[in-house]
């Protein structure tokens, strides 16, 4: 029984249209999903990432307009490392977000960059056999686009609290320092920690994590849920997210873990070609659909390009 990486990171702004303008006008992501959180269903859970949705490239936002910065600390995921081809890649993109008003930061075969909101990023160059999951954009070169996520990175006041549950429970494997990897039979990613900042501001925010989730197929979730109960955890029940399903958890060191399933995914509501062009909900909450419809902000999505290319 294996986790097979990342399966998606979900985090929040505080200002869904503008958060579209950027994942998907500048970083070139695909809106797959337009849907709401289903805990708080007047905000919208927006979900980007490759062409087809495809878990291990899933980054989603819970809107709370206007909600105020948050600022990472002990218990948070700081930064989302993605994955690059090559150095080339690395110079388009500072180039890009440079003519976008965005300041990156080169770092040997890295290049760190904050959104407008200031959820931190990297990309990576990454030798892997994992398959390049990426998007279409016509700003974008192919050889040059995002590929998966690499890994994120953790503040731990004191990682060594989690290393029974990433390493036993969890299966995670150590690969130095406070790294580790998260490898299954198809797809891989890396969790790291950091040393947490002083306390001093820290809180949830816009442009800050929400959670992390690692990928599970279907008929392992219950037993993953047993194991972390089994080492001192209290996860949820299976909870039915329609597109997947799901267990939460924190973790010793205070980030929020999800456990989420390799399916259905995002095409059992709608055609591949056409993935979050409307709003998108799960049958339980279709009776609010006219409602949300006049009361969530519009979007800028789908792009006239996009539009154009599927008629």
């Amino acid at each position: 029984m294996k986790l097979e990486g990342i399966h998606h990171i979900s985090a929040i702004t505080g200002d869904a249209p503008g958060n579209v303008e950027f994942y998907v006008g500048v970083i070139g992501l695909r809106m797959v999903k337009r849907t709401v959180n289903q805990d708080e269903p007047n905000v919208y859970h927006l979900f980007y990432g490759d062409e087809k949705g495809s878990p291990g490239m899933d980054l989603t936002f819970f809107e709370y307009p206007g909600a105020a910065p948050g600022v990472p600390g002990a218990g948070m995921v700081h930064r989302i490392v993605w994955r690059v081809s090559s150095a080339d890649a690395l110079d388009f993109w500072q180039e890009r977000l440079e003519a976008k008003g965005i300041s990156p930061r080169r770092s040997g075969d890295s290049l760190l960059f904050r959104d407008p909101e200031g959820l931190g990023h990297e990309l990576v160059t990454t030798a892997t056999d994992d398959e390049p999951l990426t998007a279409d954009s016509p700003d974008i070169p192919g050889e040059h686009a995002l590929q998966g996520f690499a890994g994120v990175r953790a503040y731990s006041a004191d990682p060594m609290r989690s290393e029974q549950l990433l390493g036993e429970t969890l299966g995670f494997a150590r690969r130095g320092g406070e790294g580790w990897e998260v490898r299954g039979d198809a797809r891989g990613s890396f969790y790291a920690y950091d040393q947490a900042p002083p306390e001093i501001n820290r809180r949830q925010g816009a442009g800050t994590v929400h959670h992390v989730a690692f990928a599970s197929l279907k008929d392992d979730l219950e037993a993953w849920r047993l194991r972390v109960v089994s080492a001192g955890g209290r996860p949820t029940p299976v909870i039915d997210r329609f597109y997947f399903q799901s267990v939460y958890f924190v973790e010793p060191s205070g980030v929020l873990f999800e456990l989420a399933t390799l399916g259905p995914g995002f095409a059992v509501d709608e055609d591949e070609e056409h993935l979050g062009e409307r709003l998108s909900l799960p049958p339980s909450f279709e009776s609010m659909r006219e409602r949300l419809e006049d009361t969530l902000r519009p979007l800028p999505y789908p792009p006239a390009w996009r539009m154009a290319s599927s008629s």
